[in-house]
């Protein structure tokens, strides 16, 4: 890892107003992405009656297209099918670390950015986005690297050698189990959400927390932990 990610780097230091993680600062800078993320695909930030996924990014030029003739509409005689959603995770352990956390559902909060557990032992799921183990999409799982006077389980992500498992219960479906192909620090002031809230192309999970160096004049680490993994 980064010559950055140092044992003082993994514990937060105390700050003057009430405990916040260091994953509130990650939701500030994964918000940043998810805010981008929202405001490229036209949306804003999604309520509890929304639809759970934003609608597709627009295209960049939109033309007119032919108006076809009126016609008389015709409904199918059987109800069509609905698609069946992807079985939300709820509990997930990461071989070879003490990582056995549960998984709550989260969404975005007023000012755009991704929800994060209050409890440090306890992952979120960004749950507008894919689910792990859906056909396609990345699945994303975060959580706090830290206290105000302890470390989190989290913080384990930033020693994960490849190939390290990680295995996700369901509520109602089988497990999924993923393997680990890479950990990187990503800086804060250059995250690309595109690349972590991705829902399409290859199914993949990122866990993320926060991590690199403490920054004393930003009360906040500078780097987000992104931990990738496949399925196995």
């Amino acid at each position: 890892m980064d010559g950055t990610t140092t044992a003082e780097a993994t514990r937060r230091r105390p700050s003057p107003g009430p405990r916040t993680s260091a994953l509130a600062s990650a939701a500030r800078r994964v918000a940043a992405a998810i805010t981008i993320a929202l405001l490229i695909s036209g949306c804003t930030a999604p309520q509890e009656t929304a639809t759970p996924q934003p609608p597709n990014p627009p295209s960049a030029q939109v033309t007119a297209a032919p108006v076809p003739a009126p016609t008389i509409p015709v409904r199918p005689a059987t109800p069509q099918t609905q698609t069946p959603k992807d079985p939300p995770p709820r509990f997930f352990t990461v071989a070879g670390t003490t990582i056995k956390m549960p998984i709550v559902k989260v969404g975005v909060s007023p000012d755009g950015a991704m929800e994060i557990p209050e409890p440090f032992n306890e992952a979120g799921w960004y749950r507008f986005g894919p689910a792990p183990g859906a056909a396609a999409g990345t699945a994303v799982i975060a959580a706090h690297v830290d206290t105000t006077s302890d470390t989190a389980p989290f913080s384990q992500l930033k020693s994960l050698e490849p190939g390290t498992l990680v295995t996700v219960q369901r509520d109602g479906a089988a497990p999924v189990t993923f393997r680990v192909t890479g950990v990187e620090l990503m800086a804060k002031d250059a995250f690309d959400g595109a690349s972590v809230f991705r829902r399409d192309g290859p199914p993949e999970l990122k866990l993320v927390t926060c991590g690199g160096r403490w920054l004393d004049d930003l009360q906040d680490y500078g780097d987000n932990v992104i931990v990738t993994a496949v399925p196995a």
